[in-house]
């Protein structure tokens, strides 16, 4: 197995030394007992899968996606299958040469650098070789990749912009949760957040990561009062169209108690890396998918929308959101 493989059953927690999770770090002594959850053995090929993509950019070394809600980047215990991964299996068989970096494969996530939520949207990068997933990797790992997001959080952010200084590790009793640990199990977790719009009762931040940490974005919002819309997870709600549209504006006759916002409102909207083989610096932005984009609307035309102006925020809503 090799020493990245071994990395990744120590950071999900499928190692223990003598019942307690170890770091990295942890030196064995004799007579230690060390448990291992094994993955299953690799299968030789992911079953492609014929799941639409949007694609951003690609050529032989990458290829750089707008993700949609609703999807996971590779198969998982409770998911097999629908992933980003089989969808890339079906395109590189079916549309385009090359196929994905064999980084990975022992936990059937071939050329996945990095991931975003389920239900998280936007730019996400997968390798298609060996080399370019290395480099990939530890620019993400030297925090040199330029990671911003924009997230519709409730209530209104008294602050223009701050930084959120709060460690991270799995909730102690909540399976498939995280939480703030100021314990040992803690891992630094930071994220600056700005101000890019107040409404009425929410406001529309752009965030930057600079760490990456499970949940990190939705759990700091929660933490500070703030939680995203959407998020369940977290503290956020689900909204129906009656919670932002006044009745007398549904011209189209949509019910009110539609769902406007259904998933958590957050997006990877741009994405900053050296190109692992020419070596340039390259920028992808993502357009807002339609759930986000229609609810960012609806606020700015039921809900009082003010902007406020930064010069360190550098996404382009308006390009975001598809407006002029």
């Amino acid at each position: 197995m090799s020493r990245t493989a071994l990395q990744r059953l120590i950071d999900e927690d499928a190692v223990t030394v003598n019942g307690r999770r170890p770091k990295a770090s942890t030196r064995l002594r004799l007579g230690d007992v060390v448990e291992a959850v094994l993955p299953p053995p690799p299968s030789n090929e992911i079953p492609p899968e014929d799941i639409p993509l949007e694609v951003l950019f690609e050529d032989d070394d990458l290829i750089v996606l707008n993700k949609q809600p609703d999807i996971i980047a590779h198969p998982a215990r409770a998911m097999k299958s629908g992933t980003i991964v089989n969808a890339l299996s079906w395109r590189f068989r079916h549309q385009t040469s090359g196929g994905l970096s064999t980084v990975g494969e022992e936990f059937a996530r071939p050329g996945i650098v990095h991931r975003l939520d389920r239900f998280t949207s936007g730019a996400m990068v997968a390798a298609k070789t060996d080399t370019a997933h290395w480099r990939l990797g530890h620019q993400f790992q030297d925090r040199t990749v330029d990671k911003r997001y924009l997230a519709i959080v409730h209530g209104v952010v008294r602050r223009d912009q701050d930084l959120i200084d709060l460690p991270l590790g799995r909730h102690p009793r909540i399976f498939d949760r995280y939480a703030v640990r100021h314990d040992e199990a803690g891992k630094e977790a930071r994220t600056i957040y700005r101000v890019r719009e107040r409404y009425d009762g929410f406001t529309l931040l752009e965030l930057q990561l600079l760490t990456g940490r499970t949940h990190q974005i939705r759990i700091h919002l929660s933490e500070i009062g703030h939680p995203i819309v959407g998020d369940d997870y977290y503290g956020g709600r689900k909204l129906p169209r009656r919670a932002v549209v006044p009745k007398r504006a549904e011209a189209d006759g949509r019910s009110s108690d539609a769902p406007l916002m259904a998933r958590q409102a957050l997006h990877a909207a741009r994405l900053e890396f050296d190109h692992p083989i020419a070596g340039d610096r390259r920028v992808f932005e993502a357009p807002l998918w339609t759930d986000v984009r229609g609810f960012l609307d609806a606020l700015r035309a039921h809900r009082d929308p003010s902007p406020v102006e930064s010069a360190e925020t550098i996404v382009d809503i308006d390009q975001a959101s598809g407006g002029g």
